[in-house]
């Protein structure tokens, strides 16, 4: 009787992924209920995966993997196989890695597990010795090279390669030589992120989008994107540090002064929105019940929010940048608030019990 009722939960739990196969697209791969990566529906974008998957073991960004690939198609894709554009760049390999271990766990495929332990061998190689990433592996010259915070492109390694270190359900096939390298190597990375930090005026605070590959020192990246105190990436770097199971006091020390930095670099009395008519334009309208915004760019010496146009000039208001660049670009965000009001309250409780937020 045992094998036939397991027999029978099996089928509806196959069913049940079966009729929640609705074509998607690649950016919603990841906000899919559990058992739909059990249907054929994700097995098919799995298999697209492997197709896309670069000799280096990466992937490249910008693709909607989740299309069906005509015969065509995956001929064309087969072809760029050796192309050196692999990069952690827009939430390109370690996405794909995420989905593929989803699969791989429920469907026991042997390809899929493959193509997974040669993206956490590509993501080892790429790891600078001084603990941090590269936008793309194999190096690509420019800015490119610079450690990179950016749209959460370390971080999203990090947080899966600790997943794999730590024996998490997803990865929990993975041989315990690649989890030792990759405990090792998110140890590698957190060294790299305490020495990163940004020391202004003797008083620590938080990181820029990129860093330089051999200094640390902050970097610029694109016309746009300035040396500056990072209020977006940084908020990533503090959740993944707030995440260390026992942190040592330097941890503890890098996490309380970021936040005391996002409480100082609060702005208060704005909102950023969004117009109505045509064309759309993004302005910043004065609201004094409007909750507390970041920057996304802060000058390091003054604090003070800046921002760019193409032509790299340094502004101090969004409203004088070009309409391409004050649109097509996040300017302000309110993560810090989540971090502010609950994360760090949390985690301070937890690390030290007694003492007050305020």
């Amino acid at each position: 009787m045992i094998p036939v009722v397991a027999f029978g939960c099996w089928l509806r739990f196959d069913q049940l992924a079966q009729a929640k196969a609705a074509p998607i697209n690649w950016r919603d791969a990841l906000k899919q209920p559990r058992e739909w990566y059990g249907s054929s529906e994700a097995l098919r974008i799995a298999d697209n995966l492997i197709a896309y998957q670069r000799e280096s073991g990466g992937w490249p960004k910008n693709i909607d993997m989740a299309v069906d690939l005509s015969e065509r198609l995956r001929s064309d894709v087969a072809k760029e196989k050796r192309s050196d554009d692999s990069t952690i760049d827009n939430g390109a390999t370690y996405s794909q890695m995420i989905f593929l271990a989803r699969v791989y766990t429920l469907k026991q495929l042997p390809r899929h597990k493959e193509s997974l332990l040669r993206g956490i061998d590509y993501l080892l190689r790429a790891q600078y010795d001084n603990g941090g990433w590269p936008q793309y592996y194999p190096i690509k010259k420019g800015y490119y090279q610079h450690i990179t915070f950016n749209d959460e492109a370390m971080m999203g390694v990090m947080r899966l390669l600790r997943d794999v270190a730590s024996n998490q359900r997803d990865y929990i096939f993975v041989d315990e030589a690649r989890r030792e390298r990759a405990g090792k190597a998110v140890e590698k990375g957190i060294e790299c992120i305490l020495k990163a930090q940004i020391v202004v005026r003797g008083k620590r605070t938080v990181w820029c989008a990129q860093h330089d590959e051999v200094t640390l020192v902050p970097a610029p990246a694109r016309a746009y994107e300035h040396v500056s105190l990072s209020g977006q990436e940084s908020t990533g770097i503090v959740e993944f540090l707030m995440g260390i199971e026992h942190p040592d006091p330097r941890v503890i020390k890098a996490i309380e002064s970021a936040v005391a930095w996002f409480k100082s670099a609060q702005v208060k009395g704005v909102r950023w929105v969004e117009t109505t008519g045509t064309p759309v334009d993004h302005v910043v309208v004065a609201d004094q019940n409007a909750p507390p915004l970041w920057a996304r760019f802060y000058e390091i010496d003054t604090n003070r929010p800046i921002f760019s146009g193409r032509d790299s000039v340094i502004k101090y208001s969004v409203a004088e940048i070009e309409s391409e660049r004050r649109n097509g670009y996040r300017w302000y965000t309110d993560a810090p608030a989540k971090l502010l009001n609950r994360d760090y309250p949390a985690w301070l409780k937890k690390v030290r019990p007694g003492k007050r937020w305020l």
